[in-house]
């Protein structure tokens, strides 16, 4: 992005983008910034922004903000989800989008878990260790899960996310979804503070950031 913007506005340009995303995760409604001297009007921007990145990446939007906006210290929140193939044949247009599930899950059991995550809590126990620095204090405002055909999807929105937080979380909800913990160990792990006592890992490939969150007037 850093390189393409450069090219198209002429001067060294510094990029601030609202998160990072894993190797293998996704974003739908991921949000950078910079701050130029440029006179090219917002769609002008978009459109040379387009023709120059990888077709794998498209601006979809571009707009003036107020000085001093910063993509990633202004963000009020984000909204993830992951999503689950847990089809009886796997479905090969999920396969680079979904982790492929192959044993039964309970979605009732699964949301009994799930309630036991939202609010504000420590969520050390389902951070990745080169995460642990950071305050570990996040806020959970919705944590819900959605089931569509064979997909299943669990959708989370925070005010932020520790690293692996939300694949870490995911991997534990399916260990009571498939009946090995109960739902209330959950909030017996949050409590507990200890990653070692929480479930996998969920593979990359099933996250998508699906929006960053800032005040109306940005």
């Amino acid at each position: 992005m850093r390189a393409a913007c450069e090219r198209m506005l002429g001067a060294p340009t510094r990029v601030v983008g609202a998160s990072r995303t894993d190797a293998g995760v996704h974003a739908l409604g991921q949000a950078a910034s910079l701050r130029t001297e440029s006179p090219l009007a917002p769609a002008s921007v978009r459109r040379g922004l387009n023709a120059l990145l990888p077709a794998a990446i498209r601006v979809r939007e571009v707009t003036e903000v107020a000085a001093g906006f910063d993509a990633r210290r202004s963000a009020l929140g984000k909204r993830y989800a992951y999503v689950m193939d847990r089809g009886i044949v796997a479905d090969p247009f999920l396969r680079r989008y979904a982790w492929r599930v192959p044993f039964a899950l309970d979605p009732a059991t699964m949301r009994r878990g799930l309630r036991l995550v939202r609010g504000k809590r420590d969520f050390s126990a389902f951070c990745a260790a080169p995460g642990r620095g950071r305050d570990p204090v996040c806020t959970v405002r919705s944590a819900r899960l959605v089931t569509r055909k064979s997909r299943l999807v669990v959708l989370f929105s925070a005010d932020r996310f520790l690293h692996h937080m939300v694949r870490n979380l995911v991997g534990s909800l399916v260990e009571v979804g498939r009946g090995v913990e109960r739902p209330e160990w959950m909030g017996e792990v949050l409590d507990g503070r200890d990653r070692t006592q929480a479930g996998p890992t969920a593979p990359p490939e099933g996250l998508t950031l699906v929006r960053v969150l800032y005040p109306s007037a940005s």
